[in-house]
């Protein structure tokens, strides 16, 4: 029945799963061969996962948590997520970024920190700092070789997602963005499953104008409403590149089917912003500086700064 909440399937069970509060649970002709069919027959698969309230302890004094999605790989999620971290850190907030993207870490780039250790106390891991106001966790710092390659099957990648959000002590946080890989995969049933009960204001969803980012985008709303996680906007990424030399704005990757303002409007969600296609965009990830620093007055670093300021509406109704 896909009426039923993703949350309340165990991994593996099959799609005609009843849900593990339903009373038929492990009992229905569908649970016959699931591996968790004895759990959930006992009803100890209807118990809580402790780890849930040990994220809400953990995170209480965090006031807004916000995760990053895309429906799509290479639409610039990570570049969005760093550079929202350095905004929100501008305006003098205490902002956290935590990389869930477990194969392919790209924060510890993009936000300078390549080389940090991170490192354990009594009250857990500590964060690497950028600076008294931003602080971030990424499986990167834990890499002996920058190149190595993160072979894992999906328990042990939610094992260290878990283990991100109970073990990092963050302290006070004015916003915890949380960067995430693309899709709709195992990791971001276990990210929305660990903060049910951490009261998170819902993801902000990165895309391109075109339609074959679109097609995935619109997946990735359906998979929030599923999970019943907020969304908080979209952000257009990539939207139009302005020639540097006569100003002509070119639409490189084309918005066939309207781009995301006219699927915001036919999906009832809101348009965050669009953020052009700039040069300076690349560099500032490969140096790991904010835009505001490496270049204040261009037209990009401006649209960042106008999500921000519209993701704070959003979060602060």
């Amino acid at each position: 029945d896909t009426s039923v909440p993703l949350q309340e399937r165990p991994e593996n069970a099959p799609e005609s799963c009843p849900g593990v509060s339903s009373d038929a649970a492990g009992k229905a002709s569908s649970c016959a061969g699931c591996p968790n069919q004895k759990l959930c027959a006992s009803g100890e698969a209807k118990k809580p996962d402790p780890a849930v309230a040990d994220v809400k302890e953990r995170l209480k004094d965090v006031k807004r948590k916000i995760l990053v999605l895309s429906g799509k790989g290479g639409v610039g999620k990570s570049t969005v997520s760093a550079q929202l971290s350095f905004g929100f850190a501008a305006r003098n907030m205490d902002a956290g970024l935590l990389d869930v993207d477990i194969c392919g870490p790209s924060v510890p780039r993009m936000l300078g920190l390549v080389g940090q250790d991170v490192h354990q106390s009594s009250e857990g891991w500590s964060p690497v700092y950028v600076d008294d106001k931003l602080a971030v966790m990424s499986i990167g710092f834990m890499l002996p070789n920058q190149d190595d390659a993160i072979i894992w099957r999906g328990p042990r990648k939610n094992g260290l997602i878990k283990q991100f959000l109970t073990d990092v002590n963050w302290g006070p946080l004015d916003a915890l963005i949380i960067d995430t890989p693309p899709g709709t995969s195992d990791e971001h049933l276990s990210i929305v499953t660990y903060l049910q009960d951490s009261a998170i204001d819902g993801a902000v969803i990165v895309t391109t104008p075109q339609e074959v980012s679109l097609m995935d985008v619109r997946k990735e709303i359906n998979f929030c409403k599923k999970v019943g996680l907020p969304i908080i906007g979209v952000i257009e990424n990539m939207s139009g590149f302005v020639c540097p030399s006569c100003n002509h704005e070119e639409k490189i990757f084309a918005p066939s089917s309207g781009g995301a303002e006219e699927m915001c409007a036919k999906m009832h969600v809101p348009l965050l912003g669009r953020i052009p296609l700039d040069g300076h965009v690349a560099r500032a990830g490969d140096a790991g500086l904010p835009l505001s620093q490496l270049s204040p007055d261009s037209k990009v670093a401006k649209a960042v700064d106008a999500v921000i300021t519209r993701i704070l509406e959003q979060t602060d109704k």
